[in-house]
């Protein structure tokens, strides 16, 4: 029995994290105009999982005008085996169901819903390679791109055979009245799993005051999901969501002060993380477009690149002084966002530092997780008096940097290599302050043997907040030129110079 009940108690739990992280948008300041969120509602079947309503409605990612509401239906399996292709929309085992299919499911919701709802299919399976449905999903927010469908003219053409397959399958007698059908659709595979939902949860929370945890062995959310279940409450406003915490007890002792945030982006975010949408497209730098994965693409240059970061963080700095920075972005990216945003200048940042392999924790300065001092050595590499810096802390990129000050940086007369005492790790820092502290030690050894003129080489394997609090450093190093790694091997393998600050 064990082996059919906890697929269902692992679905459940899923759901109901993907409600928590947005029911905390309730008591964000930032986020006045999500103003109801519900679970299991008694809206559109099949994208009744999750729905959240806004007013004013919430800017499209992918089109022009805005969203009144998103309707979600959410889709999880016990592992990542599941591929799908266009044809599956039109089967309804593909949903769990017997007689109707998703697209069927869309079609009658659509009678009902308003007309600038948007429907989200979300689900932990992945798409089928080579199969026409990755080629209409758009990379930005998962929404279908009708303008690609309509390419060809002959069912038999590559997107004639889609639309065929669905129009037959809905029973329409044109391709127009498909395409408003599948208006406002929108298809997030490969999903996170359940382990990374629970620390979005509690990124989420603890981002607006309440209780996280992340670090016990059982996630009460779950439970309280459940609790809504038999207790027949479904739907919560601004008001009453704070109500029910409240009665939860699930506020901290001390909120967190409001802060303005702030996203920089330089990856191209696929289904973005659901915490991204604390920025405002207004308080967001988009620039995914100069890129291809991590590498620039051909005509870009990272030297134009630095003004347009450092203005845009100089106007969110005008407008208000204390800010929480979003990062998905390149280490150099975080390095200049730090150094634009000074001692000097009066700023008053906290980091948000995510990943997979991090439970989503706000990282401040001032944050009180301090940690040991990291071990920092000084080797000399020739008869220059620039610096090469390298800061090991998820790894050690030592022998890199020293390949690659031989072969390109004769200026370079000595390394600086920093690593943390307890070894490296993806948690080597254990929070805010640890970074600061080992940012500042980096500085003031730097101070103390650099040689005027001299120009500091940044190569750091670390959290993009710890390159942040370094980067906050940079007038007391002089002249620095972060750099960014290969990873992937597209280029040389090897190390690309990107900004001089």
């Amino acid at each position: 029995m064990s082996n059919a009940v906890e697929p269902r108690w692992h679905g459940d739990n899923y759901q109901s994290r993907f409600f928590w992280i947005h029911a905390a948008s309730l008591l964000d300041a930032e986020r006045p105009e999500i103003v109801e969120v519900t679970f299991e509602a008694d809206g559109p079947k099949a994208f009744d999982d999750v729905v959240v309503r806004y007013d004013p409605g919430r800017p499209s990612a992918s089109g022009p005008g805005r969203v009144t509401v998103d309707y979600h239906q959410i889709k999880w399996h016990v592992d990542r085996s599941g591929r799908f292709g266009f044809a599956d929309l039109t089967d309804p085992a593909f949903i769990g169901a017997t007689s109707v299919s998703i697209l069927e499911r869309l079609m009658q919701a659509k009678r009902d819903a308003p007309d600038d709802a948007a429907f989200h299919l979300i689900t932990t399976d992945k798409l089928t390679d080579g199969d026409q449905l990755g080629e209409l999903l758009s990379p930005i927010d998962g929404s279908l791109r009708l303008h690609k469908l309509k390419e060809g003219k002959t069912d038999e053409s590559r997107m004639g055979k889609v639309r065929k397959c669905w129009r037959e399958h809905l029973g329409l007698a044109d391709d127009e009245q498909l395409y408003a059908v599948l208006e406002g659709l929108h298809i997030k595979d490969s999903h996170y799993d359940l382990e990374y939902l629970r620390k979005q949860v509690s990124l989420n929370f603890r981002l607006v005051g309440l209780v996280g945890n992340e670090d016990a062995t059982a996630f009460h959310y779950d439970e309280a999901a459940r609790q809504l279940k038999i207790k027949k409450l479904s739907r919560f406003d601004r008001a009453s969501f704070e109500e029910w915490c409240r009665t939860e007890k699930w506020f901290l002792p001390k909120r967190p002060a409001s802060r303005g945030s702030v996203a920089i982006r330089t990856f191209a975010p696929g289904a973005t993380p659901a915490h991204m949408l604390e920025a405002p497209p207004e308080r967001t730098i988009d620039l995914t477009e100069h890129f291809d994965g991590r590498q620039l693409r051909e005509g870009t240059a990272w030297a134009n690149l630095q003004r347009p970061v450092a203005d845009f963080l100089r106007r969110m700095l005008a407008k208000r002084a204390d800010m929480r920075l979003f990062m998905d972005a390149h280490a150099s990216v975080a390095f200049l966002a730090g150094a634009t945003l000074g001692f000097k200048t009066g700023a008053d940042v906290e980091i948000v530092q995510k990943g997979m392999n991090n439970p989503g924790q706000v990282w401040n300065a001032k944050d009180g997780a301090d940690g040991p001092a990291a071990s920092i050595d000084i080797e000399p590499a020739g008869d220059g008096k620039d610096i090469a810096l390298s800061v090991g802390l998820a790894r050690d990129p030592i022998q890199q940097v020293r390949d690659y000050v031989a072969a390109e940086l004769p200026s370079v007369g000595s390394i600086l290599r920093v690593v943390p005492d307890g070894g490296v790790g993806q948690d080597a820092i254990r929070g805010g302050a640890h970074a600061a502290t080992i940012a500042s030690a980096i500085a003031a050894v730097i101070a103390g043997i650099r040689k005027p003129g001299a120009t500091v080489h940044v190569f750091v394997s670390g959290p993009n907040a710890f390159s942040f609090l370094l980067g906050q450093q940079a007038e007391s190093m002089g002249r620095c030129i972060p750099y960014e790694f290969d990873f992937s091997g597209r280029v040389d393998g090897s190390y690309r110079p990107t900004f001089s600050i």
